[in-house]
């Protein structure tokens, strides 16, 4: 719910604010804005919390027209970012877990995972014959989803399946473009960039390319609310897309 909110709150705030956003003052009072909400949410959640910074940030660069600025964001968020991994030792566990998992009983499911996803080979042992998901990959229906779907589809599949997703935010670029006001592009974006980082997320975890963060793949995983969410984003990317005007050449 909180990256809906935060969706809706800052489509609102930024299209009140066209000609001010170019200021960098702009940009840190809207990040002061939202900002209670991640400490709460990073207290007991960090991959979430990542989510929603990083769709607040997707929004303020397409609304802003500099982009230094965000360079400056980077740096700090780099720097605060090494601070808190350094003095939370758990996060900095899950690094050196992340370079040996062959060393440390928490890499197990990282590496059943890529078990999963070497044995699936080109075109996989075929749909529902995984091995891995009858109990030797943990949340094999959650989190580890993407790497079932390269054990039984393999590397075409798994292809298909990021093809897909790509389609998706390709139309979500078209809807915002086109779209009749500011507000409702920023809508779509935030819609696109919340699917765009959980999607880039989960499968990156998966062929552990970056360090567990335990985030699910939209409209795969497991998940009722998951998918309540994520559909009536979808509603209200569609509600915006009705009244685009595409110009035919």
């Amino acid at each position: 719910m909180a990256k809906f909110a935060v969706i809706l709150f800052l489509a609102e705030v930024l299209s009140k604010m066209p000609k001010k956003i170019a200021k960098l003052t702009t940009v840190f009072a809207v990040l002061v804005y939202v900002m209670p909400l991640l400490i709460i949410v990073a207290s007991s959640n960090l991959s979430t919390a990542i989510i929603i910074f990083g769709i607040v940030v997707c929004m303020l660069f397409v609304a802003s027209p500099k982009y230094l600025q965000f360079f400056l964001m980077a740096g700090i968020v780099a720097v605060f970012g090494s601070a808190y991994i350094i003095f939370v030792g758990y996060r900095a566990e899950r690094f050196a877990i992340w370079l040996h998992p062959e060393k440390y009983e928490k890499g197990y499911q990282t590496l059943q995972g890529l078990y999963a996803i070497g044995s699936g080979g080109l075109f996989g042992k075929g749909l529902g014959e995984s091995m891995q998901k009858l109990g030797f990959l943990p949340e094999a229906q959650n989190d580890m989803i993407f790497s079932i779907i390269c054990e039984e589809l393999g590397l075409f599949g798994a292809i298909c399946v990021i093809l897909l997703f790509l389609l998706l935010l390709w139309r979500f670029l078209v809807v915002a473009n086109n779209a009749k006001d500011m507000e409702g592009a920023l809508i779509v974006v935030g819609i696109m960039s919340h699917i765009a980082i959980q999607v880039i997320l989960n499968i990156a975890v998966v062929t552990n390319s970056i360090p567990n963060t335990g985030v699910t793949l939209p409209f795969i995983s497991y998940g009722g609310t998951s998918a309540a969410i994520l559909l009536t984003e979808m509603g209200l990317a569609l509600s915006v897309s009705r009244y685009i005007k595409l110009e035919m050449v």
